[in-house]
């Protein structure tokens, strides 16, 4: 990810014991998310270079699988970004009715031009279609549109 350097020094350590490659590895969230995960999170979230970027909490909160707080972030940020983290979280919850609700209020986002092939009602579809399976193509499309979003936002 090309992320500004204060951001990337700050989510580094996240990144390291949970590589994007391993993260968000369930489609729709049904475990417990590791409590030294969210204790990095924690910490992330509250430093100044990220403190002040709501859109980036609610990302990092997803990329551990903490619907709740990721929640309680994005439904506060207004606009299209805001909307498009909110409508992660509810495919991310099951909720794939509001989910579509909220992409349908993101419209086209700039982050997506970046990943090739990504229509969010398509991918809410599938993730339904799967019927709490995780198969690997939509986890690893899950992963670009989860890089692409974060990293529009950090250089935003």
């Amino acid at each position: 990810m090309k992320l500004p350097e204060n951001i990337a020094e700050r989510v580094q350590p996240l990144l390291d014991a949970l590589p994007l490659d391993t993260a968000m590895a369930q489609l729709v969230v049904k475990h417990r998310t590791d409590p030294a995960h969210c204790a990095l999170v924690k910490e992330i979230v509250e430093s100044p270079n990220i403190a002040t970027r709501p859109a980036l909490s609610a990302a990092l909160w997803l990329y551990v699988d903490e619907l709740d707080l990721s929640h309680e972030i994005s439904q506060s940020i207004n606009g299209a970004t805001g909307s498009f983290w909110h409508g992660i979280m509810h495919r991310r919850e099951g909720d794939f009715g509001n989910s579509h609700y909220w992409m349908t209020r993101v419209g086209k986002h700039p982050a997506m031009i970046t990943v090739p092939g990504y229509e969010p009602h398509s991918f809410i579809d599938e993730v339904e279609a799967a019927n709490g399976a995780s198969p690997q193509p939509l986890v690893d499309l899950q992963r670009r549109e989860w890089q692409a979003l974060f990293t529009w936002c950090a250089n935003r």
